[in-house]
């Protein structure tokens, strides 16, 4: 394996705005959120955050971080609501109103309601004054706990932490469980600079996972595994999140399917070339999603480089 070269930076050196776009492009995707908030007199305010995330179900915590402007340093309107009227209304972003989304970015003056502006919904929520979207697949109603600075300069967050009080969701984004479901829900979310993505169904993938057991490790696998050329890093993490290495049984029903037929073609061949074809036959495998007979081919290729049958 070449080294890998790296760029080193410690943040005093650089800008504010410098930090903020390595931090926004690395740190990504991040989920968006609608925050709706009112002031004493009952103004409402609506900005999308993209410096936010669920940090406990029990209680149900949310966090977002209006942050100071890195222009002029003044703060939100969402920051100055909440720290009048301790309530928000988080409601989720997907695909559908993404457009209208960062319609609502835009700084308008302050008393400008920007569900007029971006042609959005409000309904009264249940247990607070701020309106929630209607059109959100996912709100939730929440009281804030407490608000945190975290500097006083351009660019510093407010950390809001909200605990959620009532939860509401569009009837089609459930599935016959009653769950949300995730390719129904068609998620956006935010980038660096202009860029966005979405969660669509080429987009997603599943990750089996042992619950219940721990996997084996990486550690556990044949050193040629390890130091493979062939095999990525996926690969070797979906092999060490086995639960358990095969046994004797499998091992040699694995050999007769997938190894002995391919026997004579790796007669004469270096280990180099034949660790290649083996190690491309478990990663086709893994591909395949039978992960049991990648580290079974694995295992066993030890046997033909021996010349062991």
């Amino acid at each position: 394996m070449s080294e890998i070269q790296f760029t080193s930076l410690d943040p005093k050196d650089l800008s504010q705005q410098q930090v903020h776009q390595f931090l926004i492009t690395a740190i990504a995707p991040r989920p968006i959120c609608f925050a709706s908030t009112v002031d004493e007199s009952g103004k409402v305010n609506l900005s999308p955050f993209s410096f936010f995330n669920v940090f406990s179900s029990s209680p149900p915590i949310m966090i977002f971080s209006p942050a100071r402007s890195g222009r002029d340093n003044t703060t939100k309107h969402t920051l100055d609501n909440v720290l009048e009227v301790k309530e928000v209304s988080i409601s989720i972003v997907n695909y559908a109103i993404v457009e209208q989304m960062s319609l609502a970015s835009t700084a308008y003056a302050k008393g400008i309601d920007e569900f007029v502006k971006a042609g959005l919904t409000p309904l009264k929520s249940d247990k607070i004054k701020p309106p929630r979207v209607m059109e959100s697949p996912v709100s939730f109603e929440c009281i804030v706990n407490e608000v945190v600075a975290l500097g006083d300069g351009p660019g510093g967050g407010n950390l809001v932490i909200c605990e959620v009080v009532k939860i509401h969701i569009q009837n089609k984004y459930l599935d016959s469980q009653g769950k949300l479901d995730t390719t129904t829900l068609d998620l956006v979310a935010r980038m660096g600079g202009a860029w966005y993505t979405r969660s669509t169904s080429e987009s997603l993938f599943t990750i089996p996972k042992p619950l219940q057991t721990k996997g084996i490790g990486v550690d556990s696998l044949p050193g040629h595994v390890q130091s493979s050329k062939v095999l990525t890093g996926n690969d070797l993490g979906r092999l060490g999140n086995t639960d358990s290495l095969p046994n004797e049984k499998e091992l040699i029903a694995n050999m007769e399917k997938y190894l002995d037929p391919i026997k004579d073609d790796l007669k004469g061949q270096d280990q180099e070339s034949i660790l290649k074809r083996l190690h491309s036959l478990a990663q086709q495998q893994l591909n395949n999603g039978d992960t049991q007979s990648a580290i079974c081919t694995l295992i066993n290729s030890a046997a033909l480089l021996n010349g062991d049958s």
